[in-house]
């Protein structure tokens, strides 16, 4: 079977990067794409994975048309060389016009249901479209749902141990109360007109006041009076970083999820619900979304609670979390296999994990 795998932001290489191994593995070819981002394509160094850059990065929303045209054209144009049987993206906009294009096979993942520009673009093409079952939007037939959420797809226990070096990368002591402060970028498409803290500088002030050390990682450069806490390490430690944490305290979602699966309490500042955060926030307990107008003053009194508390039991509502989601690679495995076949994916339970 020969699989393509596109990749257009540092969290889908995480997505795939063990589906790509086990598919290999079980005698599959695959071919890996990026559009050019100087932390994917670091990325997908780090972890050793072949794959070939196809158009420049999108540095405005201005100029998002532009690449997405060119890098569409490029894929067309190296997909029809190979002849795919499939072709699987997050979002998929690319990945579903180009397997229309060539009459192959598409599998779309996707978490996100604020991304209109995307889904109308992308899913009126695809043939499957796998979602967390958490995720609020029906999209009918071509929806497949399954018990998870991506961040399960690299960060189940079974895909994933955190390495303790990370900590000394990071110039921090085991016994230290770390929190990791997230600072987004708001310059995505899907995160026009929404917000987060009011004050990052107040943010890692209460913090400290509260007794941890603060590392902070931002989308793009941080606040100039903040550039001192910025973490140095490589990103793909990021989640070993994230795993030793005692909270992490920030305006993306991903990162705050990530933190949750892993069992390290995360608080989540943005005028966004996402299904998946909602459901961490009111389901385990491990994420805390805050996302009214008081969001900032909220947040921060939750977060410094968490720093000055270490009686919550984090670790067992992780394993009521485990008990009850699936290895989302195994989903991914099992999607692109049988849509290649012209099956139709199984609705993956946890009776029925596919392995």
């Amino acid at each position: 079977m020969r699989i393509i795998v596109t990749i257009q932001h540092p969290g889908h290489v995480h997505f795939f990067r063990n589906a790509i191994e086990k598919l290999e593995c079980r005698g599959h070819e695959v071919h890996v794409f990026a559009r050019e981002s100087s932390v994917a394509v670091a990325l997908l160094e780090g972890y050793d994975i072949d794959h070939e850059v196809l158009a420049g990065d999108a540095d405005s929303l201005a100029s998002l048309a532009a690449v997405q045209a060119t890098y569409e054209a490029k894929l067309l144009r190296r997909a029809r060389s190979i002849d795919p049987d499939v072709i699987t993206a997050i979002g998929g906009v690319a990945a579903a016009h180009v397997a229309t294009a060539l009459r192959a096979k598409s599998v779309v993942f996707y978490d996100t249901e604020h991304a209109t520009l995307i889904t109308k673009l992308g899913y009126p093409f695809a043939d499957v479209i796998c979602t967390p079952a958490c995720y609020r939007e029906e999209i009918g037939a071509k929806q497949v749902t399954y018990p998870g959420y991506h961040e399960l797809a690299y960060l189940h226990p079974d895909r994933f141990e955190p390495d303790p070096s990370v900590l000394e990368l990071a110039g921090v002591e085991r016994d230290e109360t770390i929190a990791v402060v997230r600072l987004s970028s708001w310059e995505a498409s899907h995160d026009v007109g929404h917000g987060g803290f009011d004050d990052p500088r107040e943010v890692v002030d209460q913090l400290e006041d509260a007794g941890a050390t603060v590392l902070l990682t931002a989308e793009g450069e941080p606040p100039d009076d903040l550039a001192e806490y910025q973490l140095e390490t490589p990103p793909e430690l990021m989640h070993d970083l994230l795993a030793f944490a005692d909270v992490v305290v920030g305006e993306g979602a991903t990162t705050a999820a990530e933190a949750a699966v892993l069992g390290t309490p995360s608080v989540y500042v943005n005028s966004l619900s996402l299904g998946y955060t909602a459901e961490l926030d009111s389901e385990y307990g491990l994420l805390f979304e805050f996302n009214d107008e008081d969001r900032h003053v909220r947040a921060l009194e939750q977060a410094v609670s968490i720093v000055e508390r270490d009686d919550e039991p984090w670790a067992a509502r992780r394993e009521r979390l485990l008990a009850e989601r699936v290895d989302v690679t195994n989903v991914i495995v099992q999607a692109l296999e049988t849509t290649a076949r012209g099956e139709r994916p199984e609705q993956p339970s946890l009776a029925t994990n596919p392995g």
